[in-house]
């Protein structure tokens, strides 16, 4: 997992050859003004857009969950917005079988710690990274990018 701003983002770029086409999206974009929605971006990046009500930690640890098949790179625009982490390889408690179709396995477990984002930060969270979102009193506006890996 990695936490960091968006002005920090050039760092980022030679972990995975698409990282600088979705960090370049996030540079040119008004991101305060794109619409809700999903949006197949190339063949390795999709751009999801989220708006709403932040959730309880309960709520969202209900979607405690991690990726076989792309890495996210999570953006915060509006928030702030609290995450629930684990590393992976510590959870135990399986919440049903892995989606190949949504590219998503849930879990029981509880997590090991919480973060905050606030705008103009990222996390970006690899297959190792069990995780939740959405956590938040107030109103959120986010920006996940999926890399196909």
């Amino acid at each position: 997992m990695i936490i960091d701003s968006l002005l920090n983002a050039k760092k980022y770029h030679g972990l995975h050859p698409a990282f600088e086409k979705a960090f370049q999206f996030l540079n040119e974009n008004d991101l305060a003004n794109l619409a809700d929605g999903v949006t197949q971006y190339s063949d390795d990046l999709k751009i999801i857009v989220n708006s709403g009500n932040g959730n309880s930690k309960e709520q969202s640890l209900v979607h405690f969950e991690c990726h076989d098949k792309n890495i996210d790179i999570q953006v915060c625009v509006t928030g702030p917005e609290t995450y629930a982490w684990k590393p992976r390889e510590k959870c135990v408690s399986p919440n049903g079988d892995y989606s190949d179709e949504k590219d998503v396995r849930f879990f029981f477990d509880q997590p090991d710690m919480f973060f905050e984002l606030n705008p103009g930060q990222f996390t970006i969270l690899f297959p190792e990274d069990a995780h939740a979102a959405m956590i938040s009193n107030g109103k959120i506006k986010k920006i996940v990018i999926k890399v196909k890996i």
